[in-house]
């Protein structure tokens, strides 16, 4: 019989994988907690028309990647492609947004049905940040400061860039885009395939087109900025300034869009150039429509969301890692013969009671000195505890290096949890 395997691009996170994951995603919660954001958990499954209503019908997610089906009682549901809409609805249902303010954040699976291919993946992990009722510049300033304090906490700041944009209320793009599509009708049969689908359906998508020959085309189009409302230029002037004080470095790119259709104001996106061409490691903007859009009453939001899979991907290209990630065990028990069996099984919790930081692992299912000591090995600890019956006699422990050539101890078994302390620096 044919073994049954995960689904393409589908991937299960190891034993040996986790552990990084953990240390980003702590990472996260820690720096987001420190602005005061608060954790909402929402459900994998949603109705369809809630991401037709918020992403656009004729987006590339709703028209090609959405996994959508219909359940038994014939209703419409899809698995989240994306968190903000999800996050949405479920402050709106649940009476969050009403005359308040709301900084929330969440984690987990979203669900596209796209070409896999290194970094990304048809089911991948997100961290989203929704900011709900704040109106002026300095929410989104403060979303990018946070980003730039992550990036620090997790080492990347040398190799992460900030780029941002405003593309101005809807009645803006609109004007705009009429010029565009005037403008690239002429040179319809020089796009590449995904801008000519694109000019009649989502023409802003064509500016940050990645082929070359396009964006030659661009050069002499006409330009964004020159659209925008009053508002918008004020409100963006702001939102530099701020950034500026902040000491917050940043690119103004013209060409710089999203590809959701709630979005309007300030857009960005954090970029490094060690992924090759799957740069963007984190993205977002202000949609202030979207909760009015969904039945809500009109609420100003702004708010980002951070692949995963990328960004661990990039810590371990930059082989920025640290050591307290690798998941491995500090200290190996190590019962020699059946009668040490229960003293050592005690003598492991009373180093959990002691040392609350430290990873101490048991050895279970018996077997020989060496046996034991190639599995301690196998462990990754940097000691072992060895419990003989001599030892549990004299009330005493063999503390045993494993990573060094240091020679074998002789601890009294009071002493061991302060000796374990210093030698483990914790």
């Amino acid at each position: 019989m044919a073994k049954i395997q995960a689904i393409r691009g589908m991937n299960d996170i190891l034993p040996e994988q986790t552990p990084v994951w953990q240390f980003v995603e702590d990472t996260v919660r820690k720096v987001l907690s420190q602005y005061g954001y608060q954790e909402i958990r929402m459900p994998v499954v949603e109705q369809t028309d809630l991401f037709k209503r918020s992403i656009g019908e004729v987006t590339d997610i709703v028209e090609k990647e959405m996994y959508t089906f219909e359940d038994r009682n014939g209703d419409s549901l899809t698995l989240r492609p994306e968190g903000t809409a999800g996050c949405v609805r479920a402050a709106e249902e649940h009476g969050l947004l009403f005359n308040q303010t709301r900084r929330l954040w969440y984690t987990g699976p979203m669900f596209r049905h796209e070409r896999p291919q290194k970094g990304r993946y048809r089911q991948f992990h997100q961290i989203g940040v929704e900011c709900f009722g704040m109106t002026g510049p300095d929410i989104d300033a403060e979303l990018l400061v946070l980003t730039a304090r992550l990036w620090r906490a997790l080492g990347l700041s040398e190799h992460t860039r900030l780029e941002i944009n405003s593309i101005g209320t809807s009645a803006a793009r609109r004007e705009y885009r009429e010029a565009l599509v005037a403008y690239l009708s002429d040179y319809r049969e020089q796009l590449d395939e995904d801008s000519q689908r694109r000019l009649g359906s989502n023409p802003l998508r064509i500016l940050d087109s990645k082929n070359p020959d396009t964006q030659r085309l661009l050069v002499d189009a006409p330009r964004l900025d020159d659209y925008l409302d009053d508002e918008s230029r004020d409100h963006f002037r702001q939102l530099r300034s701020l950034l500026d004080a902040a000491g917050i470095e940043y690119t103004v790119n013209p060409k710089l869009v999203r590809g959701l259709d709630y979005y309007g104001k300030t857009v960005f996106e954090w970029i490094t150039d060690s992924l090759g061409a799957q740069g963007t490691i984190c993205a977002g903007g202000r949609y202030d429509g979207l909760v009015e859009q969904l039945g809500g009453k009109p609420t100003v939001a702004v708010g980002f969301a951070m692949g995963l899979e990328r960004l661990i991907l990039l810590l371990e290209t930059l082989n920025l890692v640290p050591d307290s990630a690798n998941g491995n065990v500090d200290v190996y028990v190590a019962a020699m013969g059946e009668s040490t069996v229960a003293p050592a099984l005690a003598l492991g919790e009373s180093l959990r009671d002691a040392l609350p930081g430290v990873t101490v692992m048991g050895h279970c299912g018996g077997g020989s000195f060496k046996s034991q000591m190639k599995k301690a090995d196998r462990s990754g600890a940097r000691y072992a505890v060895i419990l003989g019956e001599n030892e549990v006699a004299n009330g005493t422990v063999g503390l045993k290096p494993l990573r060094s050539d240091e020679g074998q101890l002789d601890v009294a078994q009071g002493d061991l949890a302060a000796t374990l302390e210093e030698l483990l620096g914790r």
